[in-house]
């Protein structure tokens, strides 16, 4: 895919300055720029690498003022580091901008889908889902029975969706991700053997969610486990089921959030934190990679740790425990000497 200088300053509004010919096919940090390449300059520290590159095609402020000789063609605009995203955007847009139904797959005769929908090799549809407009799904992907589907959702291939689940419109769901497999739920017998307890409910997402590769969403027992909208989880997080997590809250990965625990809006998970089940968390709430969660905590709380608690108690005791060896010496010489 080319693009010709003159058709970047048009989608970016700028001005070009060098050959509006040309052409681009692939994006490069400015120190690494290669013939056929676009780059950037928004930090003055990489000035230098202006004058050096190879690439053909770079986007600067409108207020640089080149003071050497330039090879590469200028695309000058306000703010070269917002336009470049703007174009990384525009980019993945049209890299992504696919529609048709490729064979083989399957679709059942009940299944209802709007307009653009893209459906990769290798898929499967069960019965009874709608899908909506513009929705493209990659290949090697499961839909099952009766999940309904919002408008410009995007499943990237190996996603499996199982049945009665729910997505809402502008969601992205990356590879290996499963949604609405069932919730852990054994019931010890007398001969200690357990017992599977029936996972009936479902999972309902919202607009504007975007969940990571290999992360699994467990289905409710009964009811449904929700995520809010415009919250984003990583890759590899494991949400129970029964969970709720409140409106653009986001998780880094490697977290696992046991049975039916709320979670509220604005709140910041790191890494590898665990959650204990049946308790709440407030909103605007941040937690501290690699914690341990054990108590609800209250709206606003910063907490680390295993047991987490309070962030700025955390940093404090962390000092003494580094200090701990010591401190226990000088104790023991006190004792010797009384």
């Amino acid at each position: 895919m080319k693009f010709t200088a003159e058709q970047i300053a048009g989608i970016l509004e700028g001005e070009v300055v060098g050959n509006p010919n040309a052409e681009v096919s692939k994006l490069a940090k400015i120190e690494e720029g290669i013939e056929g390449s676009l780059t950037f300059l928004a930090n003055p520290k990489y000035i230098s690498h202006i004058y050096t590159t190879k690439a053909t095609i770079t986007i600067v402020n409108k207020s640089f003022i080149p003071e050497q000789d330039l090879t590469t063609t200028l695309i000058k605009v306000e703010d070269a580091y917002k336009s470049f995203s703007k174009l990384l955007e525009y980019y993945n847009q049209v890299k992504l901008m696919k529609s048709g139904i490729e064979q083989p797959s399957f679709i059942s005769e009940e299944v209802v889908y709007g307009e653009g929908l893209y459906l990769g090799s290798f898929c499967y549809i069960g019965k009874n889902v709608t899908i909506g407009k513009n929705v493209k799904i990659y290949p090697n992907s499961f839909i099952g029975d009766n999940v309904t589907i919002g408008d410009n959702c995007v499943f990237f291939a190996g996603v499996r969706i199982y049945s009665e689940t729910t997505i809402g419109n502008n969601c992205t769901i990356h590879s290996g991700t499963i949604i609405g497999s069932d919730g852990f739920g054994f019931a010890p017998q007398e001969d200690g053997t357990y017992q599977k307890v029936p996972q009936i409910g479902n999972v309902i997402i919202e607009d504007n969610v975007e969940i990571g590769a290999c992360t699994t969403i467990d289905r409710a027992t009964l009811g449904s486990t929700i995520i809010r909208k415009g919250v984003k989880l990583d890759n590899q997080i494991q949400i129970a089921h029964n969970v709720e997590i409140g409106e653009n809250t986001v998780i880094a990965s490697q977290t696992g959030v046991a049975g039916s625990t709320k979670i509220g809006k604005n709140c910041m998970i790191g890494g590898q934190v665990g959650i204990v089940g049946h308790i709440t968390i407030g909103d605007n709430v941040k937690v501290q990679a690699q914690s341990g969660i054990g108590k609800s905590l209250q709206d606003g709380e910063v907490v680390q740790g295993t047991p987490a608690f309070n962030y700025s108690d955390f940093t404090k005791s962390y000092v003494h425990f580094k200090n701990l060896p010591k401190i226990v010496a000088e104790i023991d010489k006190i004792k010797k000497n009384n």
